[in-house]
């Protein structure tokens, strides 16, 4: 009796802990943050900024990260409505969100537009995918309402509106079958690299972010939140955690032989890359596993680092990724500008990877202000599960 009562298999429909734990994990936000950061600074042509960012050490970049941190957010944050609201408010929560990010990515398809246009520039046009908006508004922006067409650097915005509207029915699969629902999302994805499979684009039938296997991520981060305390000891053991650095240690050799003399074979860099960030290359998303396996085992909830100037910025940031991803998506435009028109030199490269990330940090500290004292006003009661449980984010 005593063993079946504190048996450690959750049962079907069972709550997950991580949806009964109060509070909220710190390094979800912090994580998010930095991420946002390395967009931006990745975003930017020719920065000496993208140096500071995973892109530049192995197979992956930021949009791993984020990806799968939007994964988890959105478990947490779906999660805990549907114990307090049940399945119709989920439903509604997600079909909310999916519209905001959709508004989102429309009002910055025209903000890239105007600000090519007004900046004048033939150049900036073509390489941010706008010339066919300025030329041809019509056609383009319908394509656009419909999620086929995308200025540069916005691919990521029509996906989350996508997951966010499936998000109620994946959560409710996972919250019932965690293990299935994860290996029917991991067959879709070997079935993309096997036959092609991708979502209808506009005008060159290319999609970024192909929804088909970022699909993958973004379940995997769900399933950590419902199940998977169920492989927290395998990947806490110092086995897993030997082969994630040596995998690292194996990434950052060939990423670097990019620029020198190649300590490998050439055959062997040519065989890995360039690799296939549209269909999310299975080295890109191992080498994302063992940049987390390495960050979940050296850094726990409660360290104190979490809590320093710079990394409470980057807690700022991410608590309001989707304003935040959106100006750095201009922030980027306008630096491109600059450094097509101004000057490409280090210097100028140093200041705009500064500034942006500075003005992305004030314009997260402002939205906060504003956000504490709209949850304070005398007309209403603080919202503090939108604080805790229901963060307004891409990812949730």
């Amino acid at each position: 009796m005593h063993d079946r009562v504190h048996t450690s298999k959750r049962l079907i429909g069972e709550t997950p802990p991580e949806l009964r734990a109060d509070g909220r994990d710190l390094r979800i936000d912090v994580c998010r943050g930095i991420a946002l950061w390395w967009i931006f600074l990745d975003h930017v042509p020719n920065n000496i900024g993208s140096w500071l960012t995973p892109r530049s050490y192995g197979f992956c970049d930021a949009a791993e990260i984020f990806m799968f941190i939007s994964g988890v957010t959105c478990a947490l944050a779906y999660g805990r409505a549907q114990q307090r609201e049940g399945w119709s408010g989920t439903i509604g929560r997600s079909l909310r969100r999916g519209w905001d990010i959709y508004a989102a990515f429309l009002l910055l398809t025209l903000a890239c537009a105007v600000l090519v246009y007004v900046a004048g520039s033939d150049d900036l046009a073509d390489e941010s995918n706008t010339r066919i908006l300025l030329e041809d508004p019509g056609p383009t922006l319908a394509h656009a309402a419909i999620l086929q067409y995308r200025p540069v650097n916005t691919d990521v915005l029509p996906v989350f509106v996508m997951f966010h509207v499936l998000f109620a029915p994946l959560l409710w699969l996972m919250l019932r079958a965690p293990n299935v629902t994860l290996g029917v999302s991991f067959l879709l994805y070997a079935l993309v690299h096997a036959f092609g499979w991708s979502v209808p684009a506009w005008p060159n039938g290319v999609w970024f972010f192909n929804p088909l296997a970022w699909q993958l991520l973004f379940v995997l981060g769900a399933w950590c939140v419902i199940s998977g305390e169920t492989i927290r000891p395998w990947v806490m053991s110092r086995t897993v955690l030997a082969l994630a650095a040596f995998y690292l240690a194996f990434s950052l050799v060939l990423a670097l032989s990019w620029g020198i003399k190649p300590p490998v074979p050439q055959s062997l860099t040519a065989l890995l890359f360039p690799q296939d960030k549209s269909n999310l290359s299975p080295l890109r998303l191992l080498h994302f596993l063992a940049l987390a396996i390495l960050v979940l085992r050296l850094i726990p909830r409660n360290w104190r680092g979490l809590s320093t100037p710079v990394l409470h910025c980057a807690k700022c940031c991410g608590e309001n990724s989707l304003p935040i991803y959106c100006l750095g998506v201009l922030l980027a435009l306008a630096g491109h500008l600059a450094l097509l028109d101004i000057s490409g030199g280090l210097a100028m490269q140093i200041v705009l990877s500064i500034a942006g990330i500075l003005m992305m940090i004030l314009v997260a500290r402002l939205l906060n202000t504003i956000n504490n004292k709209l949850a304070t006003a005398p007309t209403g009661a603080p919202d503090r599960e939108g604080r805790a449980g229901i963060p307004k984010m891409l990812g949730g």
